[in-house]
């Protein structure tokens, strides 16, 4: 594996207008190029290349994916594409060029039945179409570029884009009830705290070179465990300082609010094998809420 070119080269960082690309390129600078639809497409192969070779990065961070958990269920194909084949053509291209490869996956691979943190060494046992092609997409990616860096994250949320933060807080401020799923567990992640994440992972990989121990799977996500509900909680207490009422949310169960795509009930993961190779620690993610809340109300006054 190279080390990056003296002086560092471009980042290419794929997902176009999506949370992680997003944070990627307002926290990495001029270095980062974002791509996405239509000019980068994994449904439409010969893309991949093509912007390759007109970028031609010194690193490549593989932030797209097929993100709608139901919809998957009944599009399969398309889930297919964005999560497994398409990134396992990335891959290949990369690992031939010897670019570093960071893919970002999901714990959604898990069951959610472990009751305890998940590691990086745990069988994947997804239960829904989009954790299935996320798994086989790490899958391929590793046969395809065994260099490769995987980072599951889970429950990404931001100041930008669609996710549940936003969504609570636009609901809270026309709502004075919210209900809100109180049994299923996690690690919300701020997609600024995963970028960062990232860029001090390639920055140390430009600064010491290739280690071994740097390819393969590792977990990204928020310090710390909540439900819904709390993160939900958590962030309505944080708009609340800022002057927007605060509602009443009441937990309620799984069952209460069926989806078509069975969510894991317990998919918390442990950061620990990030920092012992990296040095990467990830922050609270109750810190990371209020940071985002921040941010929401001090560049828009709100959602």
């Amino acid at each position: 594996m190279a080390v990056f070119p003296v002086g560092g080269g471009p980042v290419l960082a794929t997902g176009g207008k999506g949370q992680l690309a997003s944070s990627l390129a307002a926290l990495g600078g001029a270095r980062i190029h974002v791509t996405g639809r239509p000019e980068f497409d994994f449904e439409r192969p010969e893309t991949i290349a093509q912007v390759i070779e007109r970028v031609r990065p010194a690193a490549v961070v593989n932030a797209a994916a097929w993100t709608a958990v139901d919809l998957a269920e009944t599009e399969q194909a398309g889930a297919e594409a964005a999560n497994s084949t398409g990134p396992a053509v990335l891959a290949g291209i990369c690992a031939g060029l010897d670019i570093p490869f960071i893919h970002v996956s999901t714990d959604y691979v898990f069951s959610g039945d472990k009751h305890a943190p998940y590691v990086e060494t745990d069988p994947v046992s997804p239960v829904t179409v989009y954790g299935r092609t996320k798994a086989e997409g790490e899958q391929k990616v590793l046969a395809a570029d065994p260099d490769a860096i995987i980072l599951r994250t889970a429950w990404v949320y931001s100041a930008h884009g669609k996710n549940f933060v936003r969504t609570m807080i636009g609901a809270g401020a026309k709502n004075p009830q919210l209900k809100v799923v109180g049994d299923q567990r996690g690690n919300p992640t701020s997609s600024d705290d995963l970028a960062r994440a990232i860029l001090a992972i390639l920055d140390l990989i430009e600064k010491d070179g290739w280690k071994a121990e740097y390819a393969g799977i590792f977990h990204a996500c928020g310090t710390g465990e909540a439900t819904w509900h709390e993160l939900a909680v958590e962030a309505l207490r944080n708009a609340a300082l800022h002057g927007q009422a605060m509602p009443e949310v009441a937990a309620i169960r799984t069952e209460d609010w069926p989806t078509p795509a069975k969510r894991p009930a317990d998919s918390r993961m442990d950061n620990g094998k990030l920092a012992r190779v990296f040095g990467v620690r990830m922050p609270r993610w109750q810190d990371s809420v209020k940071r985002t809340v921040d941010t929401l109300f001090g560049e828009r006054g709100g959602v």
